[in-house]
């Protein structure tokens, strides 16, 4: 009844906006924007931000496709690995095959010399013939044992390419034909969010171990040897430049070296290569005239006993080392060891739904609601929520498709957007309201507004006071103007970063921004059981969400406030010294947030808060 009445009075005079996701249509009324210088690359045109937007969209879009092809042929592997060799079989399991992936057009099983093929799926005469050039080239391929891709190529406005994969057997195989809608969908969907296109469309919403100082190697046989040694980490290396790297200089570092960068501070970087020592590393920063170039040292306590820092956990989920460059930048790889959260604790993702049976979301995800349809399940009819979900929840370490933040987290899809992933203020703060009152300890929103609207912030004041931390994206149009509900103080508010820590440059601004995360080119789950990379603050936002949920996982004790402050403090100061108005406090680090959550330092640092709050429980005041 409480609940009724709340909704009642918060409802009363309510002038209903639009939220969409992470977007704005609308100026905030009777609140001028906040004075804050525009940093240094907000001075660019209007024309150079667009074709960065259209930059960035087509990246996503070449990444999409690439993460499918891929998904395509780890899926001709798992059919090759339970098939049977009977031919009857394989005629009935191949159906079962095509089926089970509706972006097959066709499949055709290839038994080897002498025998007939089976084939499942019919495709048009017109698209057979469009194909039939790279049908041949791919069962070509597949006799001589090797894989075959096609280019694209469209037919009757649609997007399609043939991918042949061989078995181990010699002269066995598939050749599929395969669809590649998703790819245009994603295309579609990010001119949308990057407001490359009105959003949304006019209709029914009427709006616009080493000697010290080298790399020479030492053995160390004993403790003691230690003290006669420097140690550093055989695959990075630390970068000091007269001035930060532009992005094309990034670009290129990735190409030659096949490196990540780890952190980065103004003009210093800590990069990290898959394939190079740090000798390779060190020898070819040399020639770019740093200010220096050094091994990276790992500096160890000067106690016995103490506490080591551990090594990286890499999953073994098939796009994870390939795509996602997100989670080893914030240090998720180390901070695992410190925490992979639990099952009790609940994210609810405010969005357009999410695929209940994706299999990279299996046992995830625990009972939503439709607020748009309540008759209807909170299924996904964009692909944003489902995305989202995934950068928090998508399994790990499953040897399948990509990996989340966390590896326990549940997820509660909460349907406030509708087909076109927009919605009402009414329904978001309903949405939210639901996910309070059935558990939600997080609550992500990747979307938004620019107007103000009261009984969105009623709701969030609601959620709040719960004890809910609260999780919004800022927003994709390079612009200081608060948007809401980021910029409500109750809320945590997230910029985006692109790799090496620096401005994603859609990415929104401000002295509201609290903290940032990466939320370029992300990859992760699609509706149809696939994977897709999508940009922009919306995908930023989620990693903040995840580490908010592993940190009250390592630490039940912890107060929303607490949690919202623990992450500010940890993360890692990549802007100007302190806050500033780009990063807020700076982009996250998984390492350091659960460090301080379930360690010494957390103990201390909390250590007043939580006396205050065990006197208030026990003398009851």
């Amino acid at each position: 009844m409480r609940r009724k009445i709340w909704l009642a009075v918060g409802g009363a005079g309510l002038a209903i906006a639009l939220v969409f996701l992470l977007m704005p249509l609308f100026s905030p009324a009777g609140r001028q924007p906040p004075q804050n210088p525009a940093p240094q690359n907000r001075s660019f045109s209007v024309a150079k931000e667009t074709h960065y937007k259209r930059q960035s969209v087509r990246r996503d879009a070449l990444a999409t496709e690439q993460l499918n092809r891929m998904q395509t042929a780890r899926d001709a592997r798992v059919f090759f690995h339970a098939s049977g060799t009977e031919q009857k079989e394989q005629k009935t399991k191949l159906a079962a095959f095509v089926r089970q992936h509706p972006e097959l057009v066709t499949a055709a099983w290839l038994p080897g010399p002498g025998q007939r093929p089976q084939t499942a799926g019919t495709p048009s005469a017109g698209l057979r013939s469009a194909a039939s050039a790279y049908w041949s080239r791919g069962q070509g391929a597949v006799r001589r044992g090797t894989p075959y891709s096609s280019p694209m190529f469209t037919y009757d406005g649609r997007s399609y390419y043939v991918h042949a994969e061989p078995a181990k057997t010699a002269g066995k195989g598939m050749v599929m034909l395969v669809s590649s809608s998703l790819v245009q969908e994603v295309e579609r969907q990010q001119r949308l969010n990057m407001r490359l296109v009105p959003f949304p469309a006019e209709g029914r919403y009427r709006i616009e171990s080493a000697v010290p100082n080298t790399t020479k190697d030492v053995e160390v046989r004993t403790g003691e040897d230690n003290g006669h040694v420097s140690h550093y980490s055989v695959d990075e290396v630390v970068v000091k430049f007269h001035q930060p790297l532009t992005p094309a200089q990034l670009l290129r570092l990735r190409t030659d070296l096949d490196l990540v960068v780890v952190r980065h501070t103004r003009q210093t970087y800590v990069f990290r290569s898959k394939k190079h020592h740090t000798d390779h590393m060190m020898a070819y920063f040399k020639k770019m005239n740093p200010v220096y170039v050094e091994p990276h040292y790992l500096y160890l306590t000067n106690e016995q006993d103490g506490e080591t820092d551990p090594q990286v956990i890499v999953p073994n989920d098939t796009l994870y080392s390939k795509y996602q460059w997100n989670l080893p930048e914030i240090e998720t790889e180390r901070g695992w060891n410190w925490g992979k959260g639990n099952d009790k604790v609940v994210v609810a993702v405010v969005d357009t739904g999410v695929q209940s049976d994706h299999p990279d979301l299996k046992g995830r995800l625990v009972p939503g609601v439709n607020i748009v349809d309540p008759s209807k399940p909170p299924e996904d009819d964009v692909g944003h929520g489902t995305h989202v979900a995934g950068i928090i929840a998508a399994q790990v370490n499953n040897n399948e498709g990509v990996a989340g933040l966390t590896w326990y987290t549940k997820i509660m899809p909460v349907k406030a957007l509708d087909s076109s992933g927009s919605g009402s203020t009414y329904s978001v703060a309903e949405g939210i309201i639901w996910a309070v009152d059935h558990g939600a300890d997080v609550i992500n929103m990747s979307l938004g507004n620019y107007a103000q609207a009261q009984f969105l912030h009623d709701a969030v004041r609601y959620a709040h006071d719960h004890g809910v931390v609260l999780v919004a994206a800022s927003g994709n149009d390079n612009t200081d103007r608060p948007g809401y509900p980021a910029a409500y103080p109750e809320v945590l508010a997230v910029a985006a970063t692109d790799p090496g820590s620096v401005k994603a440059e859609y990415s929104n601004y401000g002295d509201y921004i609290d903290v940032a995360a990466p939320g370029t080119q992300i990859a992760s789950t699609y509706p149809g059981s696939r994977y897709a990379a999508l940009s922009g603050t919306s995908m930023a936002c989620p990693h903040v969400s995840a580490l908010a949920s592993l940190v009250r996982s390592a630490n039940p004790e912890l107060s929303n406030d607490e949690v919202m402050d623990l992450l500010r403090r940890t993360a890692n100061d990549v802007g100007d010294k302190g806050k500033d108005n780009v990063f807020g406090y700076g982009e996250i680090d998984v390492r350091n947030a659960l460090r301080a959550a379930g360690g010494q330092a957390a103990s201390l640092q909390l250590y007043p808060r939580q006396i205050k709050r065990e006197l208030r429980r026990v003398l009851g005041f």
